[in-house]
Parts: structure tokens; sequence; C-alpha cells
């Protein structure tokens, strides 16, 4: 569970954290000639490094590191930081270091850049493959013939897997991001292409340095487009309504005017495909929504002591139907959570692929000093659930596996909601299920 501001948990949604940064990636700088990085740019590197590590070695929830030798962790990277060709190097040894915890929220963020990078497609895990879910209208990447459906075989010479696919769209959008981006893909028709797909660079040059600013600034100056984008959406169909929920902020009003949408409703099929979580308090009142009796969350597990969570009952939006929760690769964090509670107390049926596997809780620490503004997502604490494991690195094994096929993802078909619907005994066909929520790109 999130521990984090608005702001913050949006960049989360686009730039999940790292697990495990690819090799091929930090080759390079761990190879480079001694003393190639200018002195400057090295006590810069070096001053920013100490700065993380305080900030680790203050907040981080387990104070032995997970069996980590973290001054070793420490010492290694100031060598690989003297050994780098350019700040740039040095950082990527900065993200390596804190990499080394394995942690799904703790991570390093660089300092900002003035520019946002857009490529024009988004792309995610399904199952064990990389598929494209959907490419934007006039961008290069439409230019160059990707498709949804497309398999993408490597980014920049890697290849994704559920592993590294968090740590490659950081690399590509946050620690090094190149304006052009070099994919090995494979269509449906079986036809493999590679392709240079370039960004569309949009400046930001109003963007404030201070403390924790980086993109996320530049984001609240658009909030109102994000928040239309990540608003409560539902539809009927017949006695079952379907409830898109991208993210978990949202506050009472909003769930008091969801009971009055669902109120005669017998089913509700709660989807949190691609919801990579949101506040600590909108998971809890959620949860509450569908129990008439207090529920315990699980253990959370902090530094210095170990508590009890709890659910309350929210009596007053309370839903009594039958319920069935969908997940995929990008459900993280709180949409996890929600999803696993509802299966341990048997109050509903997961649909989907296996969920993220994300989900400590974090809070930022930010520094600015001569005019760079840089920082540290750390871990707070774990939660441990009620059958005593935590979901971290693990996920949400749903109770029926279902996903799109390339040829779904083409034709914008949506077979998994379909499914869930003929779970509650109504009609609606992959092609109509994938039309219900029309996607709708983010505005520069």
């Amino acid at each position: 569970m999130p521990h984090r501001s608005a702001l913050v948990l949006i960049v989360t949604l686009a730039l999940l954290p790292p697990t495990t940064l690819p090799a091929q990636q930090t080759a390079s700088a761990a190879q480079s000639a001694p003393g190639a990085i200018a002195k400057a740019d090295r006590e810069k590197a070096l001053g920013i490094l100490d700065g993380v590590s305080k900030g680790i070695r203050e907040l981080y929830y387990d104070p032995k590191m997970n069996g980590l030798d973290w001054n070793a962790v420490l010492a290694n990277a100031r060598v690989k930081i003297a050994a780098s060709n350019s700040l740039n190097e040095a950082l990527t040894q900065i993200a390596v270091a804190v990499d080394a915890l394995h942690d799904s929220h703790t991570v390093f963020e660089p300092p900002a850049r003035p520019y946002r990078l857009d490529f024009g497609f988004e792309h995610q895990m399904i199952w064990s493959l990389c598929f494209v879910t959907r490419v934007r209208p006039g961008s290069d990447a439409e230019a160059k013939g990707l498709k949804p459906g497309t398999q993408i075989l490597t980014i920049n010479g890697t290849a994704p897997t559920r592993r590294n696919f968090r740590s490659i769209e950081y690399l590509d959008y946050v620690l090094n991001p190149q304006p052009e981006m070099h994919l090995e893909v494979q269509y449906p028709s079986g036809e493999k292409q590679k392709l240079a797909i370039e960004a569309k660079t949009t400046l930001s040059p109003d963007i404030g340095y201070q403390p924790g600013a980086s993109v996320r600034y530049d984001l609240y100056r658009r909030n109102q487009n994000v928040r239309r984008r990540m608003r409560m959406q539902w539809a009927e169909v017949g006695d079952v309504v379907i409830l898109k929920f991208p993210w978990f902020f949202y506050d009472a009003d909003d769930f008091f005017a969801l009971r009055h949408k669902i109120r005669n409703a017998k089913a509700l099929i709660v989807d949190l495909r691609g919801n990579s979580g949101g506040a600590d308090e909108t998971l809890k009142y959620f949860l509450g929504m569908f129990f008439d009796h207090d529920v315990k969350l699980g253990d959370k597990v902090e530094r210095k002591k170990t508590t009890s969570e709890v659910v309350k009952s929210e009596r007053s939006i309370y839903f009594p139907g039958r319920v069935i929760v969908l997940v995929d690769s990008q459900s993280a964090s709180a949409s996890e959570i929600f999803a696993r509670v509802m299966q341990l107390e048997k109050r509903g049926t997961v649909i989907g692929d296996r969920s993220s596997g994300s989900v400590m809780e974090a809070t930022g620490y930010y520094f600015a000093s001569s005019g760079v503004d840089y920082g540290v997502e750390v871990t707070i604490a774990n939660l441990i659930m009620t059958d005593g494991k935590s979901l971290e690195h693990t996920g949400v094994n749903p109770d029926e596996v279902a996903f799109p096929q390339p040829l779904d993802l083409e034709s914008g078909r949506d077979p998994v909601l379909s499914r869930a619907a003929q779970e509650f005994g109504v009609t609606i066909s992959p092609e109509a299920a994938g039309k219900l929520f029309p996607y709708e790109w983010p505005k520069d």
C-alpha cells in the first residue's frame, strides 16, 4: 500500500519502480575507464549517493536491509562512480545500489529533466510475453507500422520479462531517457521486424527544480486531464454493473455516487486491470463497501513495530451482491491487496493475469542542492496477509486465468470482461466489451 501523495502516485502509474536492472544496460557504466568522469560531476554524484543512502538508512522498514551489506554496496557504488564516463553513468550506479535491496517501492529518483518523452504506444506483460496494447494515432509508432497485438521481443536490446519489465521502463523514461527506442517485434502473422521509434519530446521549462520536483509538477499543472482520465466509470448490463476503477484516489462522495448506481444490481465486476494502486484510505473504504462486518487486512510490519490493519464495514454504502475482480500484470499495490482480501475472505472471484507483486508501503525522501533536485522512494512497511504471506514479488494468482490473445488486442476485443459477465449469466460479446470504456490518451 503506497503511502504517497497523489502527485507521486500519478508518476508511479506511468513509471513503476525497478526490480532488477538489465545487465546489458549497466555493464557499460561498470566497464568505463577510471577517472573519465569530470571531477565536479563525480563529486555531485557522490553527494547524491550520500543523500539517498541517508534516506534509506533512516526510513527503510527493515533495519537489517534484507540481509544486505549496505556499506559494501555503497563502497562498490563509489568505485563505479569514479570509473564512470559521465554524470548519467554515475547516476546509473546509484540506481544499481538502490536496486540491490530488491524492493518494488524503493527507487532512486534522479535529478529532473525539463522535458517529457512520448513514444506513442503502450505495452505490457501478458502472462510471460510482452505485447503492444495501444498505439497513439498520428505518432511515429503508428507511422512505423506498430499495432496493438504486436509482440515485443526486445527493447533497446533487452528481452522484456516479468522480472525486468519495470526496470526497462525506469531506464527508458526516468534514468536514461533517449529520443529513440529500438524494438524488435513480431506481428501476429509471424513476421519479425526491427523498428526505431522516435519519441515526441515536449519541453517543460517551467518545471520547478525543488525537492521531489521531476515530472510530477508538470503533471500537477495538467491535473484536470489526469483526474478526468482516472475517474470511475461504470456500465450496466442487465442486472450486472461493470465498474472501471483506474486508481485508488477517490473520496466518500465518489463512493456514495457509486452506491447510488449499483444499489439495484445483483452483481458487480470490479475492473482493476492497469490499476497501479493509490491511497491506503481509499483501499480500506472501498473494501469496507463489501463487508457487513470488520475484516482484518493483515499485519503491517514497520521498522520498529508491527500492527494489525483492520478494514471497518461501511454499512451506509454496503453492497451485498456477488463480486468478480479483474486483474492483470499492471495491477499493483492497493489493487493487489483488494483482490487478495476478496479471495481470502471468499467474498469474490478473481479473474485475469497474475498481478504485479508490488505491494510495499513507501514514502518520499527528497533533496535540493545547488539547483539540483533528487530523491528516493523508500519502503517503510510490508503487509503480511492473513494467510501469513506477503504479495511482494509474488502477486495475486487469479482463481481463473484469462487474458487477451494478440488478435484480441489488434481488434480491440476484451474476452476477459466478456468471460466475467458470462459468469453472472449475462451476455456481452468480446467486441462489445472492448468498446465499453474507450481509452483516452493523455493530453500534452
